[in-house]
């Protein structure tokens, strides 16, 4: 989507990328056209089978290494797969969110015993991932979890409640975080899995009633009592949770970042379209002085975003991309998204406000941008402490 004119850097230029890139967008042009995508809005969820399909395509475990069962690419082809899910519109299957947040918690942390046990499956999408971190009580603050996991005999019981989970309806393959010492605050939490199918005293809430996603299952979950075996905490020993979600948040703040750009760069397209042939007062709405300086701007932000966004890829594929400049790229991309999408509602007039136009689904889509992820004001809080 040649939008905004901006060069890629060559290490998303390189041919395997932009052939990858190809086929991604002829994937998605075939099971996730708009009409199959306003079926996911009705039914407040995607397929169980597209899951499948996208396993059989090659399109789970894309950054997992081939010996684990993932396709052995790295964190740009998972880029690829956010920027065309963005730019046509289907970013409401959580596939990213399997991919890139809880695939990687099992092959940096696991075990190889539970990277034999999971990976595989996940690659194939017999299991569906979702991670459970915010609580009725606990958002942003992952140190007030209140859900446990006690020890008892050769396992754990899971007990708590969570809320705003991701796939929730269709995953079975959920990392819970936990306290395991509820004494030690931050070091006594763990992260341990609970495989659903099939486990008693697991139950799931509501498929929650979004503004925006709607074609996304959101939910609450329920635990009473859930058995889960000892060699289900991530990495073999306690403890460690809170370590391991500050070192892979910086991540998901730029996958947020990154389908900013993308679902606004969707905006552009949409909204060039509209103006070049909506007619008002005997021309097109295009040849305003007032529309071209507002998509004048809308260019300029998006292209400083891209190139800035670019970079943190850039820095994450050396290893170098820190929570700061992680923090900074979420904030600032989904505040910069929130407002040109505005803009170019706003220029569809009333049009703009009606569900039919694309533009009222990004407008609405884009508002949690600001919330998940850790909260807009959360991402400054962090920044300033660099200061």
């Amino acid at each position: 989507m040649n939008v905004i004119d901006t060069p890629s850097p060559d290490f998303m230029l390189e041919e395997e990328i932009t052939l990858f890139s190809d086929s991604v967008g002829k994937w998605i042009d075939e099971h996730a056209p708009p009409e199959a995508v306003q079926s996911w809005i009705a039914n407040s969820t995607v397929p169980r089978e597209l899951w499948n399909q996208a396993g059989e395509a090659g399109l789970l475990g894309l950054s997992m290494p081939e010996e684990d069962g993932g396709m052995g690419g790295d964190y740009r082809h998972e880029v690829v797969l956010m920027r065309q899910l963005g730019w046509k519109g289907a970013d409401h299957f959580g596939i990213s969110l399997h991919n890139a947040i809880v695939a990687p918690y099992i092959w940096h942390y696991g075990t190889e015993e539970q990277k034999k046990r999971w990976l595989p499956r996940l690659a194939t999408g017999e299991l569906v991932g979702a991670i459970a971190m915010t609580e009725p009580g606990a958002g942003s603050d992952l140190q007030g979890v209140k859900t446990t996991a006690i020890k008892s005999g050769n396992g754990y019981v899971v007990n708590g409640s969570k809320t705003f989970i991701t796939n929730g309806q269709l995953a079975n393959f959920i990392i819970v975080v936990a306290k395991t010492d509820p004494s030690q605050g931050s070091k006594g939490t763990s992260l341990i899995v609970v495989e659903t199918d099939g486990a008693e005293g697991f139950e799931r809430g509501r498929n929650l009633h979004k503004i925006g996603m709607e074609g996304n299952d959101t939910s609450e979950l329920f635990f009473n009592d859930v058995h889960v075996p000892a060699d289900n905490v991530i990495g073999g020993e306690e403890g460690r949770g809170f370590i391991q979600l500050m070192q892979q948040l910086p991540q998901e703040r730029l996958n947020i970042a990154v389908q900013g750009i993308a679902a606004a760069e969707r905006g552009l397209k949409e909204t060039l379209e509209y103006v070049k042939g909506r007619k008002a007062f005997g021309k097109s709405i295009l040849e305003f002085q007032n529309t071209q300086f507002k998509l004048a701007e809308v260019k300029t932000k998006l292209t400083v975003a891209r190139v800035f966004v670019d970079h943190c890829i850039g820095l994450h594929l050396k290893g170098q991309l820190d929570a700061v400049t992680a923090s900074m790229a979420k904030y600032w991309v989904t505040d910069i998204q929130g407002e040109v999408l505005d803009e170019m509602l706003q220029l569809h007039g009333g049009y703009g406000y009606m569900n039919e136009y694309p533009i009222a689904q990004l407008y609405k889509d884009a508002r949690v941008q600001r919330i998940y992820g850790g909260t807009n004001e959360i991402m400054k809080v962090l920044i300033a402490r660099s200061l």
